[in-house]
């Protein structure tokens, strides 16, 4: 097809008798693509790491930076708060579940009272416990079992973020 078959006008009739309006075919795709490239895409997510374990922590973090987010980590729930407090949102908060001080739910409860949209992956060893305290998760939530593998965390990342098993391409 040349370039001129690809430009060809379509007729439409006019609101007058007897007249048209005419469009490019072309023009409309061009229109449309360009609102589709508008729309913005991400794949990086901010993601603030709880755990008081420091090479849970560190693993979390190297796994999730390797995966192209940008992490903050903090070492239990206070500190927590006081980066997020400091910091611009989150989008998702990987905490451990039991930690001294303010547990993984409060941390939870406690930052979505400033930014409800924030989800929330909970890390434990203890996944019967969870369900013992905490007996529902709630939209945007979910938890995974320590130890885990490093493609099991970023999968459950992308799955509660992004509704899929890997994020979308960025662009």
């Amino acid at each position: 097809m040349t370039k001129k078959q690809r430009e060809k006008e379509v007729e439409k009739p006019g609101e007058a008798e007897g007249t048209t309006r005419t469009s490019s075919v072309l023009a409309s795709i061009k229109s449309y693509a360009g609102r589709l490239k508008a729309v913005p895409r991400r794949s990086s997510l901010r993601v603030l790491i709880v755990d008081d374990e420091e090479p849970i922590r560190k693993f979390v973090e190297r796994v999730l930076r390797e995966a192209g987010h940008e992490t903050v980590t903090a070492a239990d729930g206070t500190e927590a708060i006081d980066r997020a407090e400091k910091s611009a949102t989150f989008d998702v908060l990987v905490t451990d579940l039991m930690m001294p001080g303010i547990t993984g739910d409060e941390l939870a409860r406690r930052l979505r009272q400033g930014d409800p949209k924030l989800k929330v992956l909970y890390l434990t060893g203890y996944s019967d416990r969870l369900f013992m305290e905490k007996t529902t998760l709630w939209q945007d939530e979910a938890f995974l079992e320590k130890p885990c593998s490093v493609k099991g965390l970023k999968e459950a990342v992308s799955l509660l973020f992004f509704g899929q098993i890997e994020a979308p391409p960025s662009g």
